[in-house]
């Protein structure tokens, strides 16, 4: 459902029924169509295109500044800085466990939430995943052996991600499960190591994607809106996202179409654009998400929501871009942005306005796919 303004600087390109979507094509090109589709028939959010060009007007001004780079991944302390096949390896792994990290307690200073300690420094979320893998690292634990993986234990990876607090990481049996097929078709396929697997796309991020979700039945986020089917794919397209970040668009991180890939559909990219008013929720969807409602995967205002998410992305990557290009004459270095691009700041932002977001209520499910 969008909302008609004349803010955005032309028509919105969204897909008007099932018969525009495609039967083939490219991964992320299907879950661009999916998301055109669901945004054109939600019933329970809008899309609010002078909200886009408003966000689109300041981000520009952060991308000038350089807020808004490709090195964003590599700076935070918990990633791999290494331009080898362990930095490889660690990102597949921490991709095939990077689901469902919220939690039931918000305050992230009670002992309640799940949190690891690591290197003097307390981590919650998504960084109590990546700071409880090298953890296992430096305790010699060879969680990225794709061996160890293949028949690795509840009791092992329970003991992995132990908390610091009270806390407990959610869906230990489904993340064990996600480790063990991983590993399984590494050592089966790819000679152990999902280094293989990139080298085998031909720098393509495309074929590499059709790889994952080929091989790797995890990653294979998909669900049906009014009929029709619909792909998302936040794991695996995240997964060829951080490989090119890592490398910084080099060596194993060399790939020819990478701005094919769309946003990260999760759950808090979705906050973030409620938050400056580019998506808004129905009186009913609203109750819901103020009364912690739990979604289930494939529900209906779940996969609204994240489809728009999508959707809103694409048009505020456009109207990001038009504007960097309508202004290169005064900044003639400044690179357009992709999808990953402007994933990672948007993630970012959420991170450091968390006090200011605290009133902005996220979707909430409990599964493997985000």
């Amino acid at each position: 459902m969008v909302q008609p303004s004349s803010s955005a600087n032309g028509d919105v390109d969204v897909a008007r029924s099932p018969a525009d979507l495609p039967l083939s094509g490219s991964p992320s090109s299907r879950v661009r169509h999916s998301a055109k589709f669901i945004a054109s028939a939600s019933d329970s959010v809008a899309i609010h295109l002078d909200a886009v060009a408003k966000l689109a007007q300041l981000l520009v001004t952060h991308s000038r500044c350089g807020e808004m780079g490709l090195d964003r991944w590599k700076k935070h302390e918990l990633h791999p800085k290494s331009g080898d096949q362990a930095a490889v390896d660690w990102i597949f792994v921490a991709d095939t466990l990077n689901f469902s990290f919220w939690s039931e307690v918000e305050d992230v200073t009670s002992p309640e939430k799940y949190a690891v300690e690591y290197r003097g420094k307390r981590y919650t979320g998504y960084w109590s995943c990546c700071a409880a893998i090298n953890r296992a690292i430096d305790e010699g634990i060879p969680i990225l052996d794709a061996r160890y993986l293949a028949s690795i234990t509840d009791a092992q990876v329970s003991h992995i991600f132990r908390a610091s607090g009270k806390g407990e990481m959610p869906m230990l049996a489904e993340r064990r499960a996600n480790l063990q097929e991983a590993g399984k078709v590494l050592v089966e396929k790819y000679g152990g190591t999902f280094l293989n697997a990139i080298r085998a796309a031909g720098n393509s991020s495309q074929k590499l994607l059709e790889t994952i979700l080929n091989d790797f039945p995890s990653y294979r986020d998909t669900g049906t809106f009014k009929g029709e089917k619909v792909e998302f794919y936040k794991r695996a397209q995240i997964l060829v996202a951080d490989v090119w970040a890592c490398f910084e668009g080099e060596g194993f991180g060399m790939f020819t179409d990478i701005d094919q890939l769309t946003i990260f559909a999760d759950y808090r990219i979705p906050q973030v654009l409620n938050y400056f008013g580019t998506m808004t929720y129905s009186p009913e969807l609203q109750k819901k998400l103020d009364a912690n409602y739990m979604f289930q995967y494939g529900e209906h205002e779940e996969e609204e929501i994240r489809g728009c998410t999508i959707h809103v992305s694409e048009l505020l990557k456009n109207e990001l871009n038009r504007l960097i290009k309508t202004a290169g004459a005064n900044a003639p270095d400044q690179p357009e942005v992709n999808a990953i691009v402007l994933d990672h700041y948007l993630w970012d932002y959420r991170q450091l306005h968390n006090d200011d977001m605290k009133h902005t209520p996220y979707h909430k499910v409990r599964c493997i796919y985000y």
